[in-house]
């Protein structure tokens, strides 16, 4: 039985950023280290936002799912409010937070796999398994070699953002999306 909760619009918005930020990576790749770092914190201050007000609505589950909720969404803003704030230093850190940012995000989304499918269903719990299973396997490579990040965070954000928003804009579509 699929218990749907309306429209997310918090979580649409949020797909969408992320979806033109991970084309934005590829389109304009001189803008990508410096500029983008801009726009990483404030994705990330959203998304924080949104983990936060995840864990607001599910704090009656018990459970380690909730609580990861948290600590990724203030692990989020924290980390966006400092790119925000010092986009320079943002180009160096990216090389720590960026994969810390990929694992604690999907972290969080596979301890709440089994409330996605019950709510949306095999599909959704699929493609948010494989999507964040992705992202553990991307951002522990990152974390050993901090050079591969730099090398690579240009190709990897870009796609791996661009699953992001469309994992986010399913969950919203299907319900599961926070609401405002």
């Amino acid at each position: 039985m699929r218990n749907r909760s309306g429209f997310g619009w918090l979580e649409l918005a949020i797909g969408v950023l992320l979806i033109v930020l991970g084309v934005l990576v590829f389109v304009k790749p001189d803008l990508v280290m410096t500029s983008l770092v801009f726009a990483y914190g404030a994705a990330a201050v959203i998304m924080g936002v949104a983990d936060i007000i995840l864990y607001i609505q599910v704090d009656r589950f018990t459970g380690f799912g909730p609580m990861l909720s948290l600590i990724s969404g203030t692990l989020s803003v924290m980390s966006g409010i400092m790119l925000l704030v010092n986009p320079r230093i943002g180009v160096l850190m990216l090389t720590v937070l960026f994969p810390i940012w990929f694992i604690a995000h999907c972290i969080s989304r596979l301890s709440h796999a089994s409330h996605i499918r019950l709510v949306a269903g095999d599909g959704m719990y699929y493609f948010t398994l494989i999507v964040n299973i992705i992202g553990l396997i991307l951002g522990s490579l990152m974390v050993l070699d901090p050079f591969f990040t730099l090398a690579t965070v240009r190709t990897f954000a870009g796609i791996y953002l661009i699953l992001l928003g469309v994992d986010s804009v399913a969950m919203a579509v299907s319900g599961m999306g926070t609401r405002r």
